[in-house]
């Protein structure tokens, strides 16, 4: 099957097709950076446990499978991201069963 890409990837295969995109090397300073951001992002030192309505927790998975990860990993990531305002909302290519029940009670 195929990818399906969206427009900027596609963009992004485009330009390098036509050779428009030149490699560039990191700085040691900016590979540093990036090393001490990266082992600080991947300190894990404590542990929570929380309760998921089961429709839930099978949209993470399938989620968490679209993007190749597992799903504590995505879980992280995105309370990760929320909590450094970094959190963008893009729709996903699953319809969430825990979304339909909600527009189904809410217009019940």
């Amino acid at each position: 099957m195929k990818k399906k890409y969206d427009k900027f990837e596609d963009e992004i295969i485009e330009a390098y097709e036509k050779g428009e995109l030149i490699s560039t090397t990191p700085s040691k300073a900016e590979l540093e950076k990036f090393r001490s951001a990266a082992q600080l992002t991947f300190v894990k030192d404590r542990r929570v446990n929380i309760r998921l309505t089961s429709p839930d927790l099978m949209d993470i998975q399938t989620r968490a499978l679209e993007e190749g990860i597992p799903y504590q990993t995505l879980i992280a990531s995105v309370l990760h991201k929320f909590v450094s305002g970094s959190l963008i909302e893009k729709s996903s290519r699953i319809t969430g069963r825990s979304t339909r029940t909600a527009k189904k009670q809410a217009a019940g």
